[in-house]
């Protein structure tokens, strides 16, 4: 392990900085092979060697910089909604429930309370968020593989 830190992309750990004070996230965590990177506010990088799992998702650095950017530009009012669905946990949105599948969800669409909107996956584990209400949905505040934080608002359901 000790080698392979003389070649971690240092520029790679500079961007993630970058996105850390562009979106204002507190922690961002890049997995690629065996190698994952953190970079937090709180704290320093970490290099951790990850467990070698079977299929693990590729990482793709410029779709996560875009999903992370679009998170950033949602409304900040959002925040303060009461008709906000927020995330339960920190993890990846994923708007639908496979790659190319239809989304749960769209804007202007009737949901039903239980009804499946998103899944955040988090450790490895993909969890079904409910509508916690029935209504409109009149607009949704993430993208697709966007990563979420703990009470970021998701969806409007009015």
């Amino acid at each position: 392990m000790a080698d392979k830190k003389h070649g971690i992309d240092q520029a790679l750990i500079r961007d993630l900085a970058n996105i850390l004070n562009e979106t204002d996230l507190t922690e961002i965590e890049v997995e690629q092979d065996d190698l994952r990177i953190r970079v937090s506010r709180a704290g320093t990088p970490q290099y951790v060697q990850a467990p070698i799992a079977a299929a693990a998702p590729a990482f793709a650095a410029p779709a996560a910089v875009t999903a992370t950017a679009a998170v950033a530009a949602a409304p900040a009012d959002a925040r303060n909604n009461k008709n906000a669905v927020t995330a339960p946990m920190v993890g990846t949105a994923y708007l639908s429930p496979a790659p190319g599948a239809r989304a749960f969800i769209e804007v202007g669409a009737t949901v039903k309370e239980g009804q499946t909107i998103l899944i955040i996956e988090a450790m490895k584990t993909m969890n079904q968020i409910p509508a916690p209400r029935s209504g409109k949905v009149t607009e949704i505040l993430v993208s697709d593989a966007s990563p979420v934080e703990y009470g970021e608002p998701l969806v409007i359901i009015e």
